[in-house]
């Protein structure tokens, strides 16, 4: 069994960037082994040279979630060389934007493919290394669209999140004889590079009035829920969505 003293590796997907940067930081000043799994490669290997200045155990690994081959090359790779995963947060998504009646089938398929079915795959794999220690933890980023309707556009998005929720809960139903939990963060809309380019500045100003605390969260107030549900404190926690959204879900209409 696991227990506090010892170290453990902690593999990040969608890590070299945004919100994944951020938990991979953290969890390297916690002094775990952080593997930067990215499919951007390069920025993977600027992300864990960053962690190893600060003094950090970390090292880049390419991963392309929507590829199950890949999936696989990644987990054998880190059962030969660590011989355990005891900390799964996946990160990776996609997104992109279409009015309703011309969403392209394509792009609805791939978005699923991506944060979907690579977040099933990923915690798999993860998860059959865990049984092995009897102690895991699994945090998937979801988002509040996948909880409410967020603006348009978002019909791909808003479904593979979920979906992602909807994982999450049976995964924790059927990892808890193992001594693992499985939960899902839901932020609220975040300045990272993905909303940077999805959001306009019109749609920024109208998703903000819809916040009681009227702004954007930041990456690091996400990755602060993720290093709760990753720590010791959050063992009798399993099969939640947390959201992180200012206040977001919780509104209705405003004002006087």
């Amino acid at each position: 069994m696991v227990t506090t003293s010892e170290a453990r590796v902690a593999l990040v997907t969608g890590g070299a960037k945004g919100i994944g940067a951020e938990v991979a930081t953290r969890l390297a000043a916690c002094r775990h082994t952080v593997l930067v799994a990215d499919l951007d490669l390069e920025a993977a290997k600027a992300t864990a040279r960053e962690l190893q200045a600060a003094g950090g155990r970390a090292s880049a690994i390419q991963l392309d979630v929507g590829k199950p081959d890949s999936i696989a090359a990644v987990f054998g790779q880190i059962d030969r060389e660590h011989g355990c995963c005891d900390i799964l947060v996946n990160c990776a998504g996609i997104a992109k934007v279409f009015p309703f009646l011309d969403f392209p089938l394509d792009n609805f398929l791939a978005t699923m493919n991506v944060n979907v079915t690579g977040t099933l795959l990923c915690s798999q794999a993860a998860a059959r290394l865990m049984i092995k220690r009897g102690w895991g933890r699994i945090v998937n980023i979801a988002s509040v669209a996948g909880m409410r309707a967020v603006g348009s556009g978002r019909t791909a998005y808003g479904t593979s999140k979920g979906a992602v929720i909807a994982l999450t809960r049976q995964m924790a139903v059927e990892l808890a004889e193992h001594g693992i939990t499985a939960n899902a963060v839901s932020p609220g809309p975040v300045d990272t590079p993905m909303t940077q380019a999805l959001h306009t500045a019109k749609f920024r100003e109208e998703y903000s009035k819809a916040i009681p605390m009227n702004r954007y969260g930041t990456c690091g107030e996400i990755a602060s829920a993720v290093m709760y549900l990753v720590s010791e404190d959050a063992r009798y926690i399993t099969g939640i969505s947390m959201p992180v959204d200012g206040g977001f879900l919780a509104s209705g209409a405003r004002g006087v």
